[in-house]
């Protein structure tokens, strides 16, 4: 036990300073694809911004309705925020003690149980809008997590392990990219469903549903759900870093990916995202698992 906090502690404190400077890379970005400054006051280019939005979020009334299940509403939170920091428990470190043997197992019980935290936040403030976004994140997660799951499935067959320190140790074969670039394009499109990002942030909607699940939510409660969805985004990017080029140092071209996609495409129409998953996303995978997968591996233990 000891073992394990003094390899989580600090990995979790290093992913929350990331996470802080992460939203002002964001908005930086989105500045510079607008044609406009950002944050720029505070300090040296603004610098300092993450905190001064902590700080602002924190001094802010801490509001509950009177018709909310109240006891539910300040213990969800905190819950979402745990997972996402749990997640960082299968931090991919090359050194031998850290390996998890089943690591992409736990991770995909950890995705699949912070979903709930997002239904029961939708359900348990009792407004209509928050419950329309989280009856929208339950069926958007449990569509996407089928391909993310058969994704995971490829890759690890391709490697023969589910622990991800694992991939950053094994070398791929130079043909590997061409044959496997059709399920690194599906791969990028499901994390992106899967973190609720644009084009396919249907749970917060800003336009329709007034930030979605989490509109009752103020002040600690609120950063709560913040910092969760920025974890998961920084931990998703450097996962498909790991599986997808085999190593956890190109996690920041991901991160990129992700900018980009906020900054230049339209919000999706929800039909159209549960059709491109069931009649496109699922074939591609199941195709790959049945005919790519196996004759990669054949090739890579000629090889």
């Amino acid at each position: 036990m000891h073992t394990i906090a003094t390899q989580l502690l600090p990995t979790i404190l290093f992913s929350i300073i990331a996470m802080a400077f992460l939203t002002l890379l964001e908005r930086k970005s989105l500045a510079l694809m607008q044609l406009r400054k950002g944050p720029n006051k505070l300090s040296l280019m603004g610098l300092t911004q993450p905190m001064a939005d902590a700080l602002k979020l924190l001094t802010k009334a801490n509001t509950t309705t009177s018709v909310s299940n109240t006891p539910m509403v300040n213990l969800i939170p905190t819950g979402a925020l745990a997972l996402s920091m749990l997640m960082w428990y299968l931090y991919p470190a090359t050194h031998s003690t850290t390996h998890k043997t089943l690591g992409l197992l736990l991770f995909i019980s950890i995705s699949a149980t912070a979903m709930y935290t997002i239904i029961l936040a939708g359900w348990s403030v009792n407004s209509k809008y928050a419950l329309l976004g989280a009856m929208r994140a339950m069926a958007q997660a449990i569509s996407y997590e089928i391909p993310l799951i058969l994704a995971m499935i490829f890759y690890s067959l391709l490697s023969n392990t589910l622990d991800l320190s694992a991939f950053c140790e094994k070398s791929h074969l130079t043909f590997k990219w061409s044959l496997t670039m059709p399920m690194t394009l599906v791969w990028f499109t499901v994390i992106l469903a899967e973190t609720h990002r644009m084009p396919f942030d249907f749970v917060e909607g800003e336009s329709e549903l007034v930030s979605g699940f989490n509109v009752e939510y103020s002040s600690v409660k609120f950063i709560a759900f913040f910092m969760s969805e920025y974890l998961n985004i920084l931990f998703i990017s450097l996962l498909s870093s790991t599986l997808v080029m085999g190593s956890m140092y190109t996690a920041p071209l991901v991160i990129w990916l992700f900018l980009m996609a906020r900054g230049t495409m339209p919000r999706h129409r929800y039909d159209l995202m549960m059709t491109i998953m069931w009649k496109s996303l699922i074939p591609i995978t199941l195709s790959f698992i049945t005919l790519v997968a196996p004759i990669l591996f054949l090739l890579q233990m000629v090889y």
